[in-house]
């Protein structure tokens, strides 16, 4: 058969994206908005998506789809127990992170322990210029060598984060809800982190993990970095924890809801020690045209009868 692809999103991707390896139409579009998904995929037997959500109501009026290419690795956009009842494979992206993840997480780390922005800031305001001496240190600066590191969430991401640190002489703790040799308590790795560092799936069980109890337990000097799922942190616990000094700082990449049209109690936050990135923690050039590539894959192998990187309900 000949199928059909369409790509809800291609502006999520910045890659060359190869053509399938079998017949096929193809289209796609910048962005896809709820109202039009249903017009844009009537015919389609593929379709690839980055963020769009695809959940049973309009599923069950795609009678032609016969595959979901998830051009991501979270897939909590569609809703997968229907497509398993109904004979929908969705596939995902994998291993595509190693490098870029872990990058930010220590470029949030660095920037955090050792003030960058308080610094910046400073400067830029003339303290520098008014200086009797040659420097000042107003603010704390922190090395990272001989400091613990906590890692939420011990998978294949964290694992490489792990690594990193031994390398700049951290002592590393981890903790998993899916259980492995080696891991610390939870409430031990939050009492003796000194960056604490979350890669964990969004799920109920990990929905506000990080609340007000676990940013107490936390070291009065910590920093907490979230280039996960921004539901695994109360963010109401933390806009207070961080003006009170509950924590030393934090950095994000990921908010509960994405983009925050509506605002994020989080974004009013005006604070050296706080730092928001807008969920490019994945976004390397390097990382997006192994993830474009590693989507073709999914899709070919589809074709063949032999899916690959099937997400199950």
């Amino acid at each position: 058969m000949q199928h059909s692809i369409v790509f809800l999103d291609r502006s999520t991707l910045e890659a060359n994206l190869r053509k399938p390896d079998f017949p096929h139409s193809y289209k796609e579009y910048a962005v896809t908005g709820p109202s039009e998904t249903l017009d844009r995929l009537q015919n389609a037997t593929i379709a690839i998506i980055n963020k769009v959500p695809m959940r049973e109501a309009t599923l069950a009026k795609l009678t032609n789809l016969k595959m979901i290419a998830v051009a991501a690795t979270g897939t909590d956009v569609v809703d997968k127990a229907y497509c398993k009842t109904h004979g929908i494979i969705v596939s995902n992206i994998r291993n595509y992170a190693f490098n870029t993840v872990p990058e930010h997480v220590f470029a949030l780390a660095f920037a955090l322990r050792r003030n960058l922005m308080a610094y910046r800031d400073d400067v830029r305001a003339g303290r520098w210029q008014d200086c009797d001496q040659f420097c000042f240190f107003d603010h704390p600066i922190r090395d990272m060598t001989g400091s613990t590191l906590g890692i939420v969430g011990y998978g294949a991401i964290g694992k490489a984060v792990g690594r990193i640190a031994e390398a700049f002489g951290q002592r590393v703790l981890a903790y998993d809800i899916f259980p492995q040799p080696g891991l610390t308590g939870f409430e031990t790795l939050l009492r003796e982190s000194d960056i604490i560092t979350l890669h964990l799936p969004l799920t109920s069980e990990t929905k506000n993990m990080i609340g007000a109890r676990e940013l107490r337990l936390m070291k009065k000097d910590s920093i907490l970095i979230n280039t996960g799922r921004g539901g695994l942190v109360d963010e109401e616990a933390l806009a207070d924890a961080l003006p009170n000094k509950i924590i030393g700082g934090a950095g994000f990449d990921v908010l509960t809801v994405e983009p925050p049209k509506q605002g994020n109690i989080l974004l009013d936050l005006r604070l050296p020690n706080f730092i928001v990135t807008p969920h490019v923690a994945w976004a390397s050039r390097e990382a997006m045209q192994i993830l474009a590539d590693q989507l073709i894959d999914n899709i070919d192998a589809f074709a063949v009868g032999k899916p690959q990187n099937v997400v199950e309900a």
